[in-house]
Parts: structure tokens; C-alpha cells; sequence
């Protein structure tokens, strides 16, 4: 019992020190007019409130108390502005670049380490968005020639960890279906041993990355740098087998070989450690948020027989135009509309990421009050997607919202985000969800185990028991 004291009591010791010093580091307390809201505790600021009190609730109580459109608060270490609603999201997707930049919280900046040399993550950082970007990895017209890739990987994760079973777990092999998709697109490997040991770590590091940076065992931040250590080890050696490989004339079919080639505008390749960390995060990118995605649209779909039996329909139809054993094309997935709309309402009602952060780059001004420059902008898609005014009955799991003939507003559903920082795998998300439905609904009729699960997670959401369903064969 003495242990577990003194590690509790090392604990909050180094919890007030971290936030103590990130608190106060950029104090702004002379800056006149600032948003409504409180920085709550001397050294904590809100963050507990934020992490544990979960997100969108922090969000919609402040919203209530202060302002619907703007409040001030500190979390993570940071005095910060949380710009609400579709005129928010309006005016920070209008100003990325112009008023705003990117920010990453201490715990992943930390865990990131490339992102610790200011100067070298800003050349890496442009390599990294010339080489999505420019080669068009994430754009349609290249990812259509990864569709029937991920169709037979798809296949393959189906009948050997779905057939057959009674009861599965949802969430487990969403993720191991992620990952193994994202390894095959960014690395080009498809080595079941190495993803077994990729995926045994990549929870860990998910959780920690908005997590309080002390580095404590015991602490979701202690688990995600171990957990990123061994990826990075892992990643190390796909590198090294990568540059053997190219050096031997293998073509470059995968991101991870452009990375390897690039170079900054003084003609200087990227590190390894570099290339590791920019690696990690493009895994971790196609891995968490889609598998979220996928487990809540079987948790959804598992408790609504009627719109099972509307994508089984669509899907159905799908496959009656394929010969035997043709993989997935573009033309079939733009017949998922229904399919799709379903997800947008997962989504919706379950976000796979709450938020992102930015940072002010110069002092501006919104909803009449001012922010100082190097506060943090935090925005969340909470402060829109159950608005009643948006969309009424928020709580209700309704597909047809987004039908032809309804128009939303403006900047009330933006799951991807907009303007230039739009997530640049949305295209990508698109089809490794479309896919799976295609797949999975094709075999299963399933029933939710436990309706009433505990969701977990503060910025990303976890069934408490991983989603066990109720498999039946069609």
C-alpha cells in the first residue's frame, strides 16, 4: 500500500511541476479583452476537467456558461482559445496558414521526437507534405489502384479472424484490419509477424499522445514512449530492408521509398530517425481514427436491423455486377451512397478524433474579443455535430440526413476538418470503411453483446470491452 502511495504521490509531484511550467510559460494576463472562460487552477489549468471529464462535454458545458461562439481556457499546458460553431469553423479553416498554424500538444511533440528540432521538423514537415501531396498518394485516381489491394487484404483478415467464430471482438480486429492496410500502403509490407508487433504497441502510443506529459511508469504518456521506442526500432529495420531492396532496383510503390529519397532544397536526404517518426505518424493517422470508425458504424448498424437489411440492399447489388472473385473497383464505390451515409452518421454521432490544435500567429480578433498571439486555438467538431439546430433529434442514429434533397448548413458537419488542412486521407479513410462494409455485410448478420458499454477514452473514443458481437454467417 506504501508503494502505491509514494508512486501516486511521484505522480502528482511531477504532474504540478510539468503543467506548472507549461502554464506559465506563456502568460498573456496582460492582454486586454480576451474571450470569456477561466484558466481554472494555478498549474493545472482545466486539463483534468478536459481529459477526464471528456472533451465534448468540457466543450458544450463552457459553450453554455460563456459564449456559444468563443472561451478561453488552459489544457495541456496552454492558455487557449476554443472557437465554437460553423462561424468558427468557418473563419479557422479561412485563415490556416494566414492567422493560424499547426500545433502539436507537449506529450506529442515529445513522443514525436523529430518534432523537438524546430528547423529540421520544418524541412522534414514540407518533404513529408510534398511527398503525400505531390505524387498523389492520397488522391483518388492513385488510391484506385490500391481499391482491389485493399479488397483481397480485407478479404483475408475475414476469413481468417471473422469465419467461424461466434463471438468476436470489433474493435481488435478493426484495428488489426488498419494496420495492416496502412502497413501495406505506407511501407509496401505485409508481414503478419511484424504487424502483430506493430499493433501490440500503436494502442499505447494513441492514448498518450494528448495525454500529460510525465514520464512517470504507470502514466499514458510512460506507455507511449515506450510504446513509440519499439515501433521506431521496428520501423528502423523496414527501412533498412527498404534501401537494400532499392538498391538492388526494386521500384518505389509505397510512401516509405519517397521518404527515403527526398530531399530538402540544399539536396539533404531525410534521417532515419526522421523518416521513423514521419512514418509513425502516418500509421497512426490510417490506423486509430478508422478502425473507430468502422467498430462504431458495427455498433450502430448491430442495434438498427432496418438499416442493416438498407446496406445489405446496396451492397448486394454491389456484388451482383462483379464476376467471381473480381475485386472492388471505383465504380463500386461510388454505388455505396447509402453505405456512406451511414458512416457520415457515425461519425457524427461518435467522432473518431475530438480536436485538433493550432497556434496564433499573430493577435486577431473574433466575436469581438482578441486572442494574443501564441495561444493555442483549439477546434473540435462537438460544437456543431449535436446541435439541435442543426441536426434535430442530434441523439437519434439517422442516415438520412444526409440525403440528396436535404441541404445542411455551412460548416455544421465537417468530420475531415476544411480549408487547407482538410484531413489529406479522407479519400483513403473513404475506401478502407467502404470496403470493410462491402466485406463484412456481405458474411455476418451480428447483434451488439453489450449495448450498454462503457465508452472509453477522452479525445479518442474505446469500447470499454472492445465491441464483442454476436456473429451469424449469411
Amino acid at each position: 500500500m506504501e508503494v502505491i502511495c509514494l508512486s501516486l504521490s511521484m505522480v502528482l509531484s511531477g504532474l504540478a511541476l510539468a503543467i506548472g511550467f507549461f502554464a506559465f510559460k506563456h502568460s498573456s494576463h496582460g492582454a486586454k479583452n480576451l474571450p470569456p472562460g477561466s484558466l481554472g487552477w494555478p498549474f493545472f489549468g482545466e486539463t483534468l476537467g478536459f481529459l477526464f471529464g471528456k472533451p465534448e462535454k468540457f466543450v458544450s458545458d463552457r459553450m453554455k456558461k460563456y459564449s456559444a461562439d468563443i472561451f478561453k481556457t488552459r489544457i495541456l499546458g496552454e492558455e487557449t482559445a476554443v472557437i465554437c460553431g460553423p462561424g468558427g469553423n468557418k473563419f479557422l479553416f479561412s485563415n490556416e496558414q494566414k492567422l493560424f498554424t499547426a500545433f502539436r500538444p507537449h506529450a506529442m511533440q515529445k513522443i514525436f521526437r523529430s518534432y523537438q528540432a524546430a528547423a529540421p521538423a520544418q524541412i522534414s514537415r514540407e518533404a513529408e507534405s510534398k511527398i503525400l501531396r505531390s505524387p498523389g498518394f492520397l488522391k483518388p485516381e492513385a488510391l484506385v489502384r490500391f481499391l482491389g489491394k485493399m479488397d483481397s487484404i480485407t478479404q483475408l483478415q475475414m476469413e481468417t479472424y471473422w469465419e467461424g467464430k461466434d463471438e468476436v471482438k470489433a474493435f481488435d480486429l478493426a484495428k488489426k484490419l488498419t494496420l495492416s492496410l496502412a502497413c501495406h500502403f505506407f511501407l509496401g509490407s505485409d508481414d503478419p509477424e511484424r504487424i502483430a508487433r506493430l499493433v501490440r504497441n500503436f494502442d499505447d502510443l494513441t492514448m498518450g499522445m494528448h495525454s500529460i506529459p510525465v514520464n512517470v511508469p504507470g502514466t499514458a504518456f510512460y506507455r507511449a514512449n515506450r510504446a513509440a521506442a519499439e515501433i521506431r526500432k521496428e520501423l528502423r529495420l523496414v527501412i533498412d530492408e527498404k534501401k537494400a531492396d532499392m538498391s538492388r532496383g526494386a521500384q518505389m510503390q509505397d510512401i516509405l521509398c519517397h521518404m527515403i529519397l527526398a530531399t530538402d532544397p540544399s539536396g539533404k536526404h531525410m534521417a532515419e530517425a526522421e523518416i521513423a517518426d514521419k512514418i509513425m505518424g502516418l500509421l497512426v493517422a490510417g490506423y486509430s481514427t478508422v478502425a473507430t470508425a468502422m467498430t462504431f458504424f458495427m455498433k450502430n448498424v448491430g442495434e438498427r436491423p432496418d438499416i442493416y437489411a438498407k446496406i445489405l440492399a446496396e451492397q448486394t447489388e454491389v456484388a451482383a455486377d462483379k464476376k467471381a472473385g473480381e475485386l472492388l473497383d471505383w465504380d463500386d464505390i461510388k454505388k455505396m451512397k447509402y453505405s456512406w451515409q451511414v458512416i457520415y452518421e457515425v461519425m457524427r454521432l461518435t467522432p473518431p478524433l475530438q480536436g485538433t490544435f493550432r497556434e496564433a500567429l499573430a493577435d486577431f480578433t473574433y466575436a469581438g474579443y482578441t486572442i494574443p498571439k501564441g495561444w493555442k486555438i483549439y477546434w473540435t467538431v462537438s460544437t456543431t455535430n449535436k446541435n439541435p439546430q442543426y441536426f434535430p433529434d442530434p441523439e437519434k442514429f439517422d442516415p438520412s440526413r444526409y440525403d440528396d434533397e436535404r441541404v445542411l448548413p455551412p460548416f455544421t458537419f465537417v468530420p475531415f476538418g476544411g480549408g487547407p488542412r482538410m484531413c489529406p486521407g479522407k479519400e483513403y479513410a473513404r475506401l478502407a470503411i467502404l470496403t470493410f462494409v462491402h466485406n463484412v455485410v456481405k458474411r455476418f448478420r451480428w447483434e451488439v453483446a453489450f449495448p450498454a458499454e462503457k465508452i472509453d477514452g477522452d479525445m479518442m473514443p474505446t469500447p470499454e470491452k472492445g465491441l464483442p458481437l454476436r456473429l451469424q454467417p449469411r
